[in-house]
């Protein structure tokens, strides 16, 4: 992500109350970006959610196959995500 997408993305949570931009009290020029209460309970519920759905996986593809799966999804990352090189 580039540092300008990475902008507009705060922006946009900043807009909806996921986040705030709060100045860094070691460096005058920078901004901190600080979680509020809002995010952190879409976070809890992401985190939930990505569980139910692994364990579901899991439950069906048994749990060798859903070892293999995190790692082929792994391999593909290398050639999808330009950041995980």
């Amino acid at each position: 992500m580039s540092k300008q997408s990475a902008g507009v993305l705060v922006d946009q949570l900043e807009r909806l109350g996921y986040v705030r931009r709060v100045p860094d009290p070691v460096d005058g020029r920078a901004r901190l970006i600080v979680i509020e209460q809002r995010g952190r309970r879409a976070v809890e519920v992401v985190a939930a959610t990505l569980g139910e759905i692994l364990s579901e996986w899991k439950a069906y593809l048994g749990t060798r196959n859903f070892a293999l799966l995190q790692q082929i999804l792994e391999q593909l990352r290398e050639i999808t995500d330009p950041y995980a090189r």
